[in-house]
């Protein structure tokens, strides 16, 4: 649960920032540039510049939808995206987002929020289910639907207005799904009775109330689009939606697995092949003895992975991409490593009393020493643990995530590195748990006679923050571990970045480079989805349930910290409900949460000990999270409680328990709410 200090982070950006050079102001592009001239369901290319006039404030708007893509039979949806770089935003230097890395896409992303602007528009007044009422989403007469086409289901949801634009005048609705959309089917978004402050209802747009009324048009793009829209009308009506009071309507297309995840499988698939039945081969580099009255021994080195990266794989390389689509094998990648071996490896005969292997996954654009503060967890409960780089998102990336903020054409590099880090991961592991592995190395051996300290044939992973974030893709694609905890984790960053502090050093940046307000929320939107292939909201479907071809069942422990100030707590619950998690109860105090159903669509654990996945709140005092999408600041929103359940003993417990090979969740706070002190 550590990440780099906020004080280091906004020093560290700041120092980084001031060599970035960003070009006078430019024009802006994405404006509406008159009608579209086919459906985004109709075979061949739409022409560029296309806009959709079912809302014209903004090229892009209503998102996601089915009107930037096209027929594609390969795909398994049946659909691509297709964006033109005249229709994506472009930065102050003129340059547009580069829309090669999305038309690889069959679909948006499973976490899309949605986005369409509704002049006048008062939430309230037109009850809206907001964040604290989940429920009301799912009510017969919930003013906006999201229905699945495929189930007949509709998706629970809260909305709000987008704060990252301070002009009440022109922000958008953001609808965000409380639990992801279903991989590879297809959503209808309604809107219907919106209302203005006085409680008016708002006139939909001409160009939709043709649709919605049946009304005769020679223009051709409305022709194109005429069946498209009569068979959305029609699935609203048959689910109890009529068309005479929608204020808009239109669908969009979910990614499917192999659109979101083949890339990863493949390259996990390729370099297992290439591994076989042996071990990833290993360099110690570098070996400290008595480290301290807990680490008996820190061993450094590197490893080495089949690399899918351009050059050495350095921060803004890519994938290199093969005729079909996929990562292809360039070379060789040398990952580092750091371990820890606790002084328990020894008994107190002297002989070897060899630990449990721990994979950890460290914080926000951080380091593998992180490892270092859980020296004394690590001695207590006997664990050797390793860590290495998060690339993509690990210190040595914090340049390139810069250039990225820049010009969002080069985002792709940070999910590219990201699913080569997964792959690290995985090898690591494999030396961890391999007895030909580590174990083989003097390094690792210890006590009289010299044995290994590390238990052969097992490993687990543990990862706190951005570990576990993203310890949750690679816990879904692991052939290694089958048991995992989180430590304060969440998935999908589009809905974690305007709630986060950590998020505050960076928007001016990405400010500066796009000084639209109403593309800032629009184009973390158009990030997911290449973020998905890098994020464990591309992969939380199959994280516990219904795991990849050739992939065992894994288990989770969510640890969740109330109010936390840099993993908004809604992330983290949309993450439980997404992947089936269940949640331990009492979840949280009378009084304390702003929640009119607290941990809504999340089953209380059934019994105790549980052997399944489970999601733990601890209230530490700290105030309730805000309302709005704004991060909760100090003082206001009192200490973050960010890292602190590590510090906290029955949690150690907890962990050490969930983290066997046998292991399960043990309830540790009683019939109380998990509190601390």
């Amino acid at each position: 649960m550590r990440r780099v200090s906020r004080v280091a982070l906004v020093s560290a950006v700041v120092v980084a920032a001031s060599a970035l050079t960003i070009a006078p102001s430019a024009p802006s592009r994405g404006e509406v540039r008159g009608t579209p001239a086919g459906d985004g369901v109709a075979p061949g290319s739409p022409p560029a510049g296309r806009c959709d006039p079912l809302d014209p404030s903004r090229c892009l708007l209503p998102f996601p939808s089915n009107f930037f893509t096209v027929a594609d039979a390969s795909s398994p949806t049946g659909l691509r995206l297709h964006f033109t770089a005249d229709e994506l935003p472009s930065n102050v230097s003129g340059v547009p987002i580069d829309p090669t890395d999305w038309n690889r896409s069959d679909g948006f992303s499973p976490g899309s929020l949605i986005m369409t602007f509704v002049p006048g528009i008062d939430l309230e007044r037109t009850g809206i289910a907001p964040i604290t009422d989940i429920g009301r989403s799912l009510a017969p007469d919930a003013p906006v639907v999201l229905l699945d086409t495929v189930t007949g289901q509709r998706v629970p949801y809260w909305a709000e207005l987008d704060t990252w634009n301070s002009d009440p005048s022109t922000r958008a609705l953001v609808i965000r799904p409380a639990r992801d959309f279903t991989e590879g089917h297809r959503f209808v978004v309604a809107l219907r009775h919106m209302r203005d402050a006085a409680g008016k209802i708002i006139p939909p747009s001409a160009a939709f109330t043709v649709f919605r009324d049946h009304r005769p048009s020679t223009d051709e793009g409305v022709r194109a689009r005429r069946l498209s829209m009569d068979r959305i009308l029609a699935e609203l009506a048959r689910s109890g939606v009529p068309p005479q009071n929608l204020y808009l309507a239109w669908d969009f297309t979910v990614a499917s697995a192999q659109g979101l995840a083949g890339g990863m499988l493949h390259m996990r698939d390729d370099a297992y092949g290439q591994l076989g039945d042996g071990v990833p081969s290993f360099t110690v580099t570098h070996v400290d003895e008595d480290v301290s009255a807990d680490v008996l021994r820190r061993v450094q080195g590197t490893f080495a992975v089949p690399s899918y990266l351009t050059g050495t794989g350095a921060p803004g390389s890519r994938l290199v991409l093969g005729p079909d689509g996929l990562p292809g094998r360039t070379g060789t990648f040398q990952a580092e490593f750091r371990c820890l071996i606790p002084r328990s490896a020894v008994d107190a005969s002297g002989g070897a009393q060899p630990a449990r292997g721990i994979v950890y996954g460290h914080g926000l654009l951080g380091r593998t020493s992180e490892i270092e503060s859980f020296a004394a967890f690590a001695n207590t409960y006997r664990l050797v643990i390793c860590a290495t780089p998060e690339i993509g998102l690990s210190s040595a990336d914090l340049g390139n995530v810069l250039n990225v903020l820049s010009d969002l054409s080069r985002f792709g590099s940070i999910p590219d590195r990201l699913q080569q880090g997964f792959l690290n991961f995985q090898f690591l592991a494999r030396l961890l748990k391999d007895p030909r592995g580590f174990a083989s190395n003097t390094a690792f051996q210890v006590g009289t006679p010299a044995a290994s300290a590390i238990e052969p044939n097992e490993v687990f992973f543990n990862g706190n923050s951005q570990g576990g974030i993203l310890g949750g893709a690679m816990t879904a694609i692991s052939k290694e571990w089958t048991r995992a905890v989180l430590g304060v984790p969440a998935i999908n960053y589009s809905e974690l970045l305007p709630r986060s502090v950590d998020f505050d050093p960076f928007l001016p940046l990405l400010s500066a480079a796009y000084p639209d307000q109403r593309l800032h929320t629009l184009g973390v939107g158009l990030i997911q989805i290449l973020w998905d292939r890098g994020d464990s909201n591309g992969y939380a479907q199959h994280m516990i349930h219904d795991p990849y071809p050739n992939t065992p069942n894994h288990n989770v422990l969510l640890i969740e910290a109330f109010g936390d100030h840099q993993v908004a707590n809604i992330g983290t619950e949309t993450e439980a409900r997404t992947i089936g998690a269940y949640v331990r109860t009492p979840t949280i105090a009378p009084g304390r949460s702003n929640d009119l159903v607290p941990f809504w669509g999340i089953p209380g654990v059934p019994s105790n000990p549980f052997g399944g996945s489970v999601l733990e709140l601890w209230d530490f005092g700290t105030p309730a999270p805000p309302i709005e999408s704004v991060p909760p600041e100090s003082p206001q929103y009192g200490d973050d409680p960010h890292g602190l359940a590590r510090n906290v003993p029955a949690v150690r417990d907890q962990v050490s328990a969930f983290l066997q090979l046998d292991g399960t969740f043990v309830d540790v706070c009683g019939p109380d709410p998990c509190h601390f002190p």
